[in-house]
Protein backbone atom coordinates (compact mmCIF):
# COMPACT_ATOMS: atom_id res chain seq x y z
CA UNK A 1 0.00 0.00 0.00
CA UNK A 2 1.06 3.57 -0.67
CA UNK A 3 0.62 6.39 1.85
CA UNK A 4 0.72 10.13 1.16
CA UNK A 5 0.06 13.08 3.47
CA UNK A 6 -1.96 15.94 1.97
CA UNK A 7 -2.79 17.72 5.23
CA UNK A 8 -1.02 17.44 8.60
CA UNK A 9 -2.22 20.45 10.59
CA UNK A 10 -4.85 20.50 13.35
CA UNK A 11 -7.53 23.03 14.29
CA UNK A 12 -6.97 25.55 11.48
CA UNK A 13 -4.88 25.80 8.32
CA UNK A 14 -1.60 27.71 8.77
CA UNK A 15 0.04 28.32 5.37
CA UNK A 16 3.17 30.42 5.26
CA UNK A 17 6.96 30.38 5.22
CA UNK A 18 7.20 29.06 8.79
CA UNK A 19 5.20 25.89 7.97
CA UNK A 20 6.63 24.91 4.58
CA UNK A 21 8.44 21.78 5.79
CA UNK A 22 5.62 20.10 7.72
CA UNK A 23 2.70 21.73 5.93
CA UNK A 24 -0.14 24.10 6.69
CA UNK A 25 -3.21 22.20 5.40
CA UNK A 26 -5.55 20.49 7.84
CA UNK A 27 -5.93 16.72 8.08
CA UNK A 28 -6.09 14.63 4.91
CA UNK A 29 -4.26 11.35 4.24
CA UNK A 30 -4.44 9.22 1.09
CA UNK A 31 -3.81 5.46 1.11
CA UNK A 32 -3.92 3.38 -2.09
CA UNK A 33 -3.68 -0.42 -2.03
CA UNK A 34 -1.79 -2.44 -4.63
CA UNK A 35 -5.12 -3.34 -6.21
CA UNK A 36 -5.94 0.35 -6.66
CA UNK A 37 -8.52 0.80 -3.89
CA UNK A 38 -8.20 4.39 -2.62
CA UNK A 39 -8.93 5.49 0.95
CA UNK A 40 -8.99 9.13 2.02
CA UNK A 41 -8.75 9.66 5.77
CA UNK A 42 -10.38 12.98 6.72
CA UNK A 43 -11.20 15.87 4.42
CA UNK A 44 -9.48 18.94 5.84
CA UNK A 45 -8.05 21.61 3.56
CA UNK A 46 -5.52 19.05 2.29
CA UNK A 47 -8.39 17.57 0.27
CA UNK A 48 -8.16 20.49 -2.17
CA UNK A 49 -4.65 19.70 -3.52
CA UNK A 50 -5.46 15.98 -3.37
CA UNK A 51 -8.51 16.58 -5.56
CA UNK A 52 -6.46 18.56 -8.07
CA UNK A 53 -3.88 15.76 -8.19
CA UNK A 54 -6.53 13.10 -8.77
CA UNK A 55 -8.14 15.08 -11.57
CA UNK A 56 -4.77 15.40 -13.30
CA UNK A 57 -3.23 11.98 -12.71
CA UNK A 58 -5.70 9.34 -11.43
CA UNK A 59 -7.47 6.89 -13.75
CA UNK A 60 -10.96 8.01 -14.67
CA UNK A 61 -13.55 7.78 -13.32
CA UNK A 62 -12.21 8.60 -9.84
CA UNK A 63 -13.50 6.56 -6.92
CA UNK A 64 -12.56 6.38 -3.26
CA UNK A 65 -13.70 5.61 0.26
CA UNK A 66 -13.62 8.80 2.37
CA UNK A 67 -13.27 7.85 6.04
CA UNK A 68 -13.97 10.74 8.40
CA UNK A 69 -12.67 10.38 11.94
CA UNK A 70 -15.37 12.84 13.04
CA UNK A 71 -17.05 15.98 11.78
CA UNK A 72 -15.20 18.75 13.58
CA UNK A 73 -14.65 21.50 11.05
CA UNK A 74 -10.90 21.03 10.53
CA UNK A 75 -11.61 17.46 9.38
CA UNK A 76 -14.33 18.31 6.82
CA UNK A 77 -13.63 21.89 5.67
CA UNK A 78 -11.89 20.71 2.52
CA UNK A 79 -14.86 18.60 1.39
CA UNK A 80 -16.55 21.39 -0.64
CA UNK A 81 -13.22 22.08 -2.42
CA UNK A 82 -12.54 18.46 -3.40
CA UNK A 83 -12.94 18.84 -7.17
CA UNK A 84 -13.69 15.19 -8.07
CA UNK A 85 -17.00 15.50 -6.17
CA UNK A 86 -18.26 17.87 -8.87
CA UNK A 87 -17.61 15.49 -11.78
CA UNK A 88 -20.38 13.13 -13.02
CA UNK A 89 -19.25 9.51 -13.26
CA UNK A 90 -16.97 9.69 -10.21
CA UNK A 91 -18.04 7.65 -7.19
CA UNK A 92 -17.37 8.14 -3.49
CA UNK A 93 -18.48 6.38 -0.35
CA UNK A 94 -18.30 8.79 2.59
CA UNK A 95 -18.12 7.04 5.95
CA UNK A 96 -18.09 8.46 9.45
CA UNK A 97 -19.00 7.59 13.04
CA UNK A 98 -22.65 7.20 13.84
CA UNK A 99 -23.75 8.96 16.99
CA UNK A 100 -23.55 12.69 16.41
CA UNK A 101 -26.70 14.76 16.60
CA UNK A 102 -26.90 14.96 12.79
CA UNK A 103 -26.31 12.50 9.98
CA UNK A 104 -23.26 12.80 7.73
CA UNK A 105 -25.22 14.39 4.83
CA UNK A 106 -26.79 16.88 7.23
CA UNK A 107 -23.42 17.94 8.67
CA UNK A 108 -21.73 18.22 5.26
CA UNK A 109 -24.71 20.05 3.81
CA UNK A 110 -24.61 22.47 6.72
CA UNK A 111 -21.22 23.88 5.78
CA UNK A 112 -22.36 24.09 2.14
CA UNK A 113 -25.60 25.92 2.93
CA UNK A 114 -25.96 28.85 0.51
CA UNK A 115 -25.19 31.43 3.22
CA UNK A 116 -21.65 29.99 3.46
CA UNK A 117 -21.00 28.35 0.07
CA UNK A 118 -22.28 28.86 -3.50
CA UNK A 119 -22.87 25.17 -4.30
CA UNK A 120 -25.15 23.00 -2.18
CA UNK A 121 -24.43 19.37 -1.37
CA UNK A 122 -27.23 18.02 -3.56
CA UNK A 123 -25.76 19.83 -6.58
CA UNK A 124 -22.53 17.81 -6.62
CA UNK A 125 -22.21 15.76 -9.81
CA UNK A 126 -20.48 12.62 -8.52
CA UNK A 127 -22.30 9.63 -7.12
CA UNK A 128 -21.95 9.92 -3.34
CA UNK A 129 -23.01 7.22 -0.90
CA UNK A 130 -23.13 8.10 2.79
CA UNK A 131 -22.50 5.45 5.41
CA UNK A 132 -22.77 5.89 9.18
CA UNK A 133 -20.54 3.31 10.82
CA UNK A 134 -19.85 2.11 14.35
CA UNK A 135 -17.13 0.10 16.04
CA UNK A 136 -16.34 -3.24 14.46
CA UNK A 137 -15.29 -4.72 11.13
CA UNK A 138 -16.52 -3.16 7.90
CA UNK A 139 -16.16 -4.39 4.32
CA UNK A 140 -15.04 -1.71 1.87
CA UNK A 141 -14.48 -3.17 -1.56
CA UNK A 142 -12.32 -6.20 -0.97
CA UNK A 143 -10.68 -4.59 2.10
CA UNK A 144 -11.66 -4.99 5.74
CA UNK A 145 -11.50 -1.91 7.96
CA UNK A 146 -11.68 -2.04 11.76
CA UNK A 147 -13.17 0.91 13.61
CA UNK A 148 -12.71 1.78 17.27
CA UNK A 149 -14.03 4.74 19.25
CA UNK A 150 -11.45 7.32 20.29
CA UNK A 151 -11.38 9.47 23.42
CA UNK A 152 -12.58 12.80 22.06
CA UNK A 153 -15.35 15.27 23.01
CA UNK A 154 -17.11 14.41 19.75
CA UNK A 155 -17.93 10.86 18.70
CA UNK A 156 -14.75 9.94 16.80
CA UNK A 157 -13.50 6.72 15.21
CA UNK A 158 -10.00 5.43 14.66
CA UNK A 159 -9.44 3.12 11.70
CA UNK A 160 -7.23 0.08 11.12
CA UNK A 161 -6.69 -0.96 7.51
CA UNK A 162 -5.21 -4.37 6.62
CA UNK A 163 -4.02 -4.71 3.03
CA UNK A 164 -1.06 -6.05 1.03
CA UNK A 165 0.21 -7.91 4.08
CA UNK A 166 0.57 -4.69 6.08
CA UNK A 167 -1.50 -2.88 8.69
CA UNK A 168 -2.05 0.89 8.87
CA UNK A 169 -3.94 2.85 11.53
CA UNK A 170 -5.32 6.38 11.41
CA UNK A 171 -6.03 7.68 14.93
CA UNK A 172 -7.08 11.31 14.92
CA UNK A 173 -8.27 12.90 17.31
CA UNK A 174 -7.58 11.10 20.60
CA UNK A 175 -6.74 12.12 24.16
CA UNK A 176 -5.16 9.97 26.89
CA UNK A 177 -7.71 8.42 29.19
CA UNK A 178 -5.33 8.97 32.07
CA UNK A 179 -1.99 10.54 32.88
CA UNK A 180 0.44 9.15 33.83
CA UNK A 181 0.22 6.17 31.50
CA UNK A 182 1.81 3.55 33.77
CA UNK A 183 1.02 2.07 37.16
CA UNK A 184 3.53 3.40 39.66
CA UNK A 185 5.92 0.63 40.66
CA UNK A 186 5.27 -1.29 37.43
CA UNK A 187 7.67 -1.79 34.55
CA UNK A 188 6.99 0.97 31.98
CA UNK A 189 6.61 -0.13 28.40
CA UNK A 190 4.51 -3.22 29.08
CA UNK A 191 0.83 -3.44 28.08
CA UNK A 192 -0.01 -4.90 31.48
CA UNK A 193 1.56 -1.83 33.13
CA UNK A 194 -0.95 0.59 31.58
CA UNK A 195 -3.13 2.03 34.32
CA UNK A 196 -6.40 2.90 32.57
CA UNK A 197 -8.43 0.27 30.75
CA UNK A 198 -9.17 2.75 27.97
CA UNK A 199 -5.49 3.37 27.26
CA UNK A 200 -4.82 -0.38 27.28
CA UNK A 201 -7.64 -0.93 24.78
CA UNK A 202 -6.15 1.82 22.60
CA UNK A 203 -2.73 0.12 22.71
CA UNK A 204 -4.22 -3.27 21.82
CA UNK A 205 -5.90 -1.72 18.77
CA UNK A 206 -2.44 -0.60 17.58
CA UNK A 207 -0.66 -3.83 18.53
CA UNK A 208 2.07 -4.90 16.07
CA UNK A 209 0.91 -2.41 13.43
CA UNK A 210 3.25 -1.59 10.57
CA UNK A 211 2.15 2.05 10.42
CA UNK A 212 0.33 4.28 12.90
CA UNK A 213 -0.69 7.86 12.10
CA UNK A 214 -1.62 9.44 15.44
CA UNK A 215 -2.75 12.83 16.68
CA UNK A 216 0.02 14.41 18.80
CA UNK A 217 -0.98 18.06 18.90
CA UNK A 218 0.57 19.04 22.23
CA UNK A 219 3.77 18.89 24.19
CA UNK A 220 3.60 17.56 27.78
CA UNK A 221 4.13 21.15 28.96
CA UNK A 222 1.14 22.41 26.94
CA UNK A 223 -1.24 19.60 27.83
CA UNK A 224 -2.42 20.70 31.32
CA UNK A 225 -3.94 23.88 29.86
CA UNK A 226 -5.51 21.90 26.98
CA UNK A 227 -6.85 18.91 28.93
CA UNK A 228 -10.30 17.69 27.82
CA UNK A 229 -9.85 19.23 24.35
CA UNK A 230 -9.39 15.77 22.85
CA UNK A 231 -5.74 15.60 21.77
CA UNK A 232 -2.57 13.75 22.72
CA UNK A 233 1.00 14.67 23.54
CA UNK A 234 3.92 13.32 21.54
CA UNK A 235 5.27 11.60 24.68
CA UNK A 236 2.01 9.69 25.31
CA UNK A 237 1.83 8.59 21.67
CA UNK A 238 5.47 7.49 21.47
CA UNK A 239 5.21 5.54 24.73
CA UNK A 240 1.95 3.74 23.98
CA UNK A 241 2.94 2.97 20.37
CA UNK A 242 6.26 1.54 21.55
CA UNK A 243 4.46 -0.63 24.10
CA UNK A 244 2.12 -1.84 21.34
CA UNK A 245 5.03 -2.93 19.14
CA UNK A 246 4.31 -0.42 16.36
CA UNK A 247 6.98 -0.37 13.64
CA UNK A 248 6.44 3.05 12.04
CA UNK A 249 4.86 6.06 13.80
CA UNK A 250 3.81 9.36 12.24
CA UNK A 251 2.81 12.20 14.56
CA UNK A 252 0.18 14.46 13.01
CA UNK A 253 -2.52 17.08 13.67
CA UNK A 254 0.21 19.63 14.37
CA UNK A 255 -0.83 22.59 16.49
CA UNK A 256 -1.23 25.82 14.47
CA UNK A 257 1.24 27.58 16.79
CA UNK A 258 4.01 25.04 16.12
CA UNK A 259 6.28 26.18 13.30
CA UNK A 260 8.79 24.04 11.42
CA UNK A 261 11.59 24.61 13.94
CA UNK A 262 9.31 23.65 16.82
CA UNK A 263 8.09 20.48 15.09
CA UNK A 264 11.66 19.47 14.29
CA UNK A 265 12.36 19.61 18.02
CA UNK A 266 9.18 17.64 18.82
CA UNK A 267 10.25 14.97 16.33
CA UNK A 268 13.62 14.69 18.03
CA UNK A 269 12.06 14.45 21.50
CA UNK A 270 9.56 11.80 20.38
CA UNK A 271 12.39 9.73 18.88
CA UNK A 272 14.23 9.97 22.21
CA UNK A 273 11.12 8.71 24.03
CA UNK A 274 10.99 5.66 21.75
CA UNK A 275 14.73 5.02 22.09
CA UNK A 276 14.56 5.29 25.89
CA UNK A 277 11.81 2.65 25.83
CA UNK A 278 14.13 0.31 23.94
CA UNK A 279 11.89 0.36 20.88
CA UNK A 280 13.21 0.07 17.29
CA UNK A 281 10.12 1.99 16.11
CA UNK A 282 10.83 4.69 13.53
CA UNK A 283 9.20 8.00 14.57
CA UNK A 284 8.57 11.07 12.39
CA UNK A 285 6.35 14.12 12.41
CA UNK A 286 4.06 13.90 9.38
CA UNK A 287 5.12 16.13 6.49
CA UNK A 288 2.70 17.38 3.86
CA UNK A 289 3.60 15.76 0.52
CA UNK A 290 5.54 12.91 2.11
CA UNK A 291 4.94 9.54 0.45
CA UNK A 292 5.96 6.03 1.46
CA UNK A 293 4.99 2.47 0.54
CA UNK A 294 4.47 -0.42 2.96
CA UNK A 295 4.21 -4.06 2.04
CA UNK A 296 5.04 -7.42 3.55
CA UNK A 297 4.67 -10.98 2.43
CA UNK A 298 1.09 -12.04 3.08
CA UNK A 299 2.42 -15.08 4.96
CA UNK A 300 3.96 -12.67 7.47
CA UNK A 301 0.76 -10.68 7.92
CA UNK A 302 0.08 -9.30 11.37
CA UNK A 303 -3.27 -10.49 12.66
CA UNK A 304 -5.24 -7.93 14.64
CA UNK A 305 -7.58 -9.12 17.35
CA UNK A 306 -10.90 -8.94 15.56
CA UNK A 307 -13.36 -6.32 16.73
CA UNK A 308 -16.85 -7.71 16.48
CA UNK A 309 -19.44 -5.76 14.58
CA UNK A 310 -21.63 -3.71 16.87
CA UNK A 311 -25.10 -2.38 16.45
CA UNK A 312 -25.82 1.30 16.91
CA UNK A 313 -26.62 0.89 20.63
CA UNK A 314 -24.09 3.52 21.64
CA UNK A 315 -25.92 6.08 19.54
CA UNK A 316 -29.36 5.66 21.10
CA UNK A 317 -30.63 7.42 24.24
CA UNK A 318 -29.76 5.59 27.45
CA UNK A 319 -31.23 5.40 30.93
CA UNK A 320 -28.46 6.79 33.14
CA UNK A 321 -28.32 6.90 36.95
CA UNK A 322 -26.18 9.58 38.64
CA UNK A 323 -25.12 8.73 42.20
CA UNK A 324 -23.50 11.76 43.83
CA UNK A 325 -24.13 13.78 46.99
CA UNK A 326 -23.08 17.01 45.22
CA UNK A 327 -26.25 18.60 43.82
CA UNK A 328 -24.32 21.00 41.57
CA UNK A 329 -22.50 18.07 39.96
CA UNK A 330 -25.77 16.23 39.41
CA UNK A 331 -27.28 19.30 37.74
CA UNK A 332 -24.29 19.69 35.43
CA UNK A 333 -24.25 16.00 34.50
CA UNK A 334 -28.03 15.89 34.06
CA UNK A 335 -28.02 18.84 31.67
CA UNK A 336 -25.15 17.38 29.66
CA UNK A 337 -26.82 13.99 29.31
CA UNK A 338 -30.34 15.29 28.74
CA UNK A 339 -29.04 17.45 25.88
CA UNK A 340 -27.98 14.23 24.16
CA UNK A 341 -31.38 12.65 24.71
CA UNK A 342 -30.55 10.41 27.66
CA UNK A 343 -33.06 9.78 30.46
CA UNK A 344 -31.44 10.71 33.78
CA UNK A 345 -32.18 9.36 37.25
CA UNK A 346 -30.54 10.84 40.36
CA UNK A 347 -29.53 9.58 43.79
CA UNK A 348 -27.80 11.66 46.48
CA UNK A 349 -26.37 8.70 48.39
CA UNK A 350 -24.99 5.24 47.79
CA UNK A 351 -27.92 3.62 49.57
CA UNK A 352 -30.43 5.48 47.40
CA UNK A 353 -28.44 4.61 44.30
CA UNK A 354 -28.61 0.88 44.99
CA UNK A 355 -32.34 1.16 45.64
CA UNK A 356 -32.93 2.90 42.30
CA UNK A 357 -30.86 0.25 40.52
CA UNK A 358 -33.27 -2.43 41.71
CA UNK A 359 -36.35 -0.40 40.76
CA UNK A 360 -35.34 1.20 37.43
CA UNK A 361 -32.50 -1.04 36.16
CA UNK A 362 -30.43 1.75 34.56
CA UNK A 363 -28.27 1.00 31.55
CA UNK A 364 -25.29 2.97 32.87
CA UNK A 365 -24.27 4.53 36.19
CA UNK A 366 -22.20 7.64 36.99
CA UNK A 367 -20.80 7.13 40.48
CA UNK A 368 -19.00 9.45 42.89
CA UNK A 369 -16.48 7.95 45.31
CA UNK A 370 -16.47 10.38 48.22
CA UNK A 371 -19.98 10.30 49.72
CA UNK A 372 -21.12 10.29 53.37
CA UNK A 373 -22.29 6.91 54.61
CA UNK A 374 -21.77 4.34 51.88
CA UNK A 375 -18.91 5.45 49.62
CA UNK A 376 -18.53 4.67 45.94
CA UNK A 377 -16.25 1.69 46.46
CA UNK A 378 -18.85 -0.03 48.61
CA UNK A 379 -21.53 0.76 46.04
CA UNK A 380 -19.35 -0.82 43.35
CA UNK A 381 -18.68 -3.88 45.48
CA UNK A 382 -22.39 -4.46 46.16
CA UNK A 383 -23.33 -3.77 42.54
CA UNK A 384 -20.92 -6.39 41.22
CA UNK A 385 -22.23 -8.98 43.68
CA UNK A 386 -25.87 -8.37 42.75
CA UNK A 387 -27.78 -10.00 39.94
CA UNK A 388 -29.31 -6.69 38.86
CA UNK A 389 -26.19 -4.54 38.86
CA UNK A 390 -23.49 -7.06 38.10
CA UNK A 391 -23.16 -6.15 34.44
CA UNK A 392 -24.19 -2.47 34.41
CA UNK A 393 -21.32 -0.29 33.10
CA UNK A 394 -20.15 2.19 35.74
CA UNK A 395 -18.19 5.37 35.17
CA UNK A 396 -16.54 6.62 38.34
CA UNK A 397 -16.86 10.41 38.21
CA UNK A 398 -14.88 11.91 41.05
CA UNK A 399 -12.65 14.72 42.29
CA UNK A 400 -10.37 12.06 43.79
CA UNK A 401 -8.37 11.88 40.59
CA UNK A 402 -5.22 10.15 41.83
CA UNK A 403 -3.72 6.84 40.77
CA UNK A 404 -4.69 4.95 43.92
CA UNK A 405 -8.39 5.76 43.52
CA UNK A 406 -8.29 5.04 39.79
CA UNK A 407 -6.64 1.66 40.32
CA UNK A 408 -9.01 0.76 43.18
CA UNK A 409 -12.03 1.73 41.08
CA UNK A 410 -11.04 -0.71 38.33
CA UNK A 411 -10.31 -3.41 40.90
CA UNK A 412 -13.83 -2.98 42.32
CA UNK A 413 -15.32 -3.31 38.84
CA UNK A 414 -15.56 0.20 37.35
CA UNK A 415 -15.80 0.34 33.57
CA UNK A 416 -14.29 3.80 33.25
CA UNK A 417 -12.77 6.47 35.48
CA UNK A 418 -13.17 10.19 34.82
CA UNK A 419 -11.86 12.87 37.15
CA UNK A 420 -13.61 16.18 37.75
CA UNK A 421 -13.80 18.76 36.28
CA UNK A 422 -15.14 17.52 32.95
CA UNK A 423 -16.81 19.10 29.94
CA UNK A 424 -20.35 18.13 28.85
CA UNK A 425 -19.21 16.84 25.42
CA UNK A 426 -16.45 14.83 27.08
CA UNK A 427 -18.93 13.23 29.48
CA UNK A 428 -21.35 12.32 26.68
CA UNK A 429 -18.56 10.77 24.60
CA UNK A 430 -17.30 8.72 27.55
CA UNK A 431 -20.85 7.55 28.35
CA UNK A 432 -21.37 6.27 24.80
CA UNK A 433 -17.92 4.68 24.59
CA UNK A 434 -18.26 3.05 28.01
CA UNK A 435 -21.67 1.60 27.15
CA UNK A 436 -20.43 0.27 23.79
CA UNK A 437 -17.40 -1.51 25.23
CA UNK A 438 -19.40 -2.93 28.14
CA UNK A 439 -21.96 -4.34 25.68
CA UNK A 440 -19.23 -6.10 23.69
CA UNK A 441 -17.70 -7.91 26.65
Amino acid sequence: MRLRFWGTRGSIATPGPSTNEFGGNTSCVEVVTNSGVRFIFDCGTGARPLGAHLMAHAPKPVSAFILLSHTHWDHIQGFPFFTPLFVPGNRFEVCGPKGSNSSLPEVLAGQMEYTYFPVELNQLGAQIIYRDITEGMHEMGDIRISGQLLNHPAIALGYRLEADGASLLYLCDHEPFWEPLWHSGSEPGKLESILHEGDRRHALFMQNADVVIHDAQYTPEEYPAKKNWGHSTYSYVAQIAAAAGVKRLFLTHHDPTHDDAFLTEIEKRAQEVAWSAGSPMKVSCAREGYEESFERDARDKTVVTEIRNTDASHTRPLRVLIVDDDEDLRVLARKALARSGHTVLEADSGEEGLRLVEIHRPELILLDLNMPGMDGFEVLRRLRLSETGGSIPVIVLTALGDEENARSSFQYGATDFLSKPFTPPQLDARVRSCFTHAERR
